[in-house]
């Protein structure tokens, strides 16, 4: 089921080139300049109205940028006509913060639901890819169960295997760990690391949490809510320890989350 886009020879999954994002007349960020290996694990972070998720929205389309080009797999998601969005669209999924799950539906159906309305498979075929995006996930066996009869972490849980059901190429994440205790935490980014290790998915999480930062990510970039634009990019821990911009350091050595994820290690 890979879309044709993400067989494509380019060595990046994405590339940001100047983007500008606006409501209105309102700018929220500008010269937004950026790319993300394939198969790398990539946090979008900063501190609260920063931009992170408005960010995200004109980065998987559901806002236009102002300025500057968006691309996937060196084709430009920006520009392209309507039907080469669409083809460019199966070429990531979504997860969102609330995970996102249509309470009407039962897990299989949610997980079912890309496949059905883009795919040509007959119902036995969606059932046989539902089960097993469901078992990637730690859900095996849940097809039948309704999205308020499963924990939050479970829901989340879900919503991830809806984002894999197309076999993306890359998956974003917005705030994957809110609403979560720190056990919980910890496992969904074990799960964020073993998709990237076994399938070479491409992982952009947006999030302000040092704890899953510093576990998962092989890069970030900082978003700054008075500068409109990015302050740092690397690696966390060299930000962390070694960044000339005050308002990266602290930002990287709040202590109380890393704290409370060390707990949930111990009590696993």
């Amino acid at each position: 089921m890979n879309s044709p886009a993400s067989t494509t020879n380019s060595p990046l999954a994405i590339e940001l080139d100047q983007v500008k994002c606006s409501y209105g007349d309102r700018t929220v960020l500008e010269n937004i300049s950026f790319a993300v290996k394939r198969a790398e694990i990539f946090f979008i972070i900063g501190g609260s109205g920063c931009g992170k998720s408005t960010l995200l929205r004109h980065m998987i389309g559901l806002k236009h940028p102002m300025k500057g080009s968006v691309k996937y797999f060196g084709r430009d998601f920006t520009r392209a006509t309507a039907g080469e969005r669409q083809e460019l669209l199966r070429t990531f999924g979504v997860l969102y913060q609330s995970g996102a799950l249509w309470s009407s539906m039962t897990l299989g159906e949610n997980v079912g639901l890309p496949l059905e309305l883009l795919t040509e498979l007959d119902r036995s075929e969606r059932g046989q890819i539902v089960a097993l995006k469901l078992a990637q996930v730690g859900l095996a066996g849940y097809e039948d169960y309704y999205p308020s009869e499963i924990s939050g972490g479970m829901r989340k849980r879900a919503g991830l295997a809806r984002a894999l059901a197309l076999d993306p190429g890359i998956v974003f994440f917005d705030e994957p760990g809110a609403g979560l205790d720190p056990i919980t935490s910890l496992k969904l980014d074990e799960l964020v690391q073993e998709i990237r290790d076994t399938l070479g998915t491409t992982i952009v999480i947006v999030s302000h949490e040092l704890a899953s930062i510093f576990d998962i990510a092989d890069r970030v970039v900082m978003l700054d809510r008075e500068v409109k634009g990015i302050i740092a990019e690397g690696d966390p821990k060299e930000l962390r320890d070694h960044s000339k911009d005050i308002r990266v350091r602290e930002f990287l050595n709040r202590r109380e989350e890393t704290v409370h994820r060390q707990s949930a290690q111990d009590t696993k």
